[in-house]
């Protein structure tokens, strides 16, 4: 997987003991800076709706000169066979809403994964979501070729929520069904992570020793930026692409509640 490459970090070469009798570095008060309004949630989103069915009751013209124009391209249909389960999805790129985003993978190399999602690497995080993935797997699948990950939902009464801020996730990896995934507030790890790659806007690596708590192994990191498509309520995806190759995106993530 190719990235431009972060700031060389040390590595770690003592024993877990001896890792896990260091204390932490002292953090100072974060540095990162809460998003901007325009990722926030509207106040009232019932007038949104509104004003959508309205103007979806107007008349649509035409004219004969839009035939002669090239359609709006559609990516391919991705289906339960191809590695989400039970779902199948278009996704209609024409129509669909875009932003890019910051997302961060990391994680304890004996532990989970958890995936952090940054209006940019200077902002406080938006979503974090804790994955049943192992980090070592997920980072060595990364380099080896394309991962996907699937983040299913049930759909409930209406209850305002957004997409990204569910509580539970079913996680599918590569076709597979994996356990399950939680959406849980920054912990003062996290904040310590994410205070530590302010700087980094794509790269992999280690953190430093001693930056975090090492008792389950070196704190690995992928970050990029992220092409955040919302393509319905139900349905967002986070994707990537190398910079130094454009045959496909290398890691996506699809959001969809069912």
């Amino acid at each position: 997987m190719a990235f431009v490459a972060a700031p060389s970090l040390p590595s770690t070469s003592s024993a877990n003991d001896e890792l896990a009798s260091r204390p932490m570095i002292p953090r100072s008060p974060t540095l990162l800076e809460p998003p901007s309004r325009r990722h926030r949630r509207p106040h009232n989103p019932r007038i949104l709706r509104l004003f959508r069915s309205l103007c979806r009751t107007f008349p649509v013209f035409s004219p004969r000169c839009t035939s002669k124009l090239p359609q709006p391209c559609r990516l391919p249909t991705i289906s339960g066979s191809g590695g989400l389960g039970p779902t199948s999805l278009l996704y209609d790129v024409a129509g669909s809403a875009r932003s890019r985003v910051t997302g961060t993978l990391y994680g304890h190399r004996r532990g989970r994964v958890s995936l952090c999602v940054q209006e940019s690497p200077r902002c406080l995080p938006s979503v974090i979501v804790e994955l049943a993935l192992n980090t070592q797997v997920v980072m060595k699948d990364m380099g080896a070729g394309m991962v996907r990950i699937a983040l299913e939902c049930e759909k409930r009464a209406e209850n305002g929520r957004r997409l990204m801020e569910e509580p539970l996730w079913t996680v599918f990896y590569n076709g597979k069904k994996s356990g399950y995934g939680v959406r849980r507030e920054p912990a003062a790890e996290d904040l310590a992570v994410m205070e530590l790659l302010r700087s980094v806007s794509m790269g992999a690596g280690v953190l430093p020793d001693g930056a975090v708590d090492a008792r389950e192994g070196e704190m690995a990191y992928v970050r990029a930026f992220f092409e955040h498509v919302a393509a319905s309520r139900d349905s967002e995806t986070l994707y990537i692409l190398s910079p130094s190759d454009s045959n496909g995106p290398e890691l996506t993530i699809f959001f969809v509640r069912l």
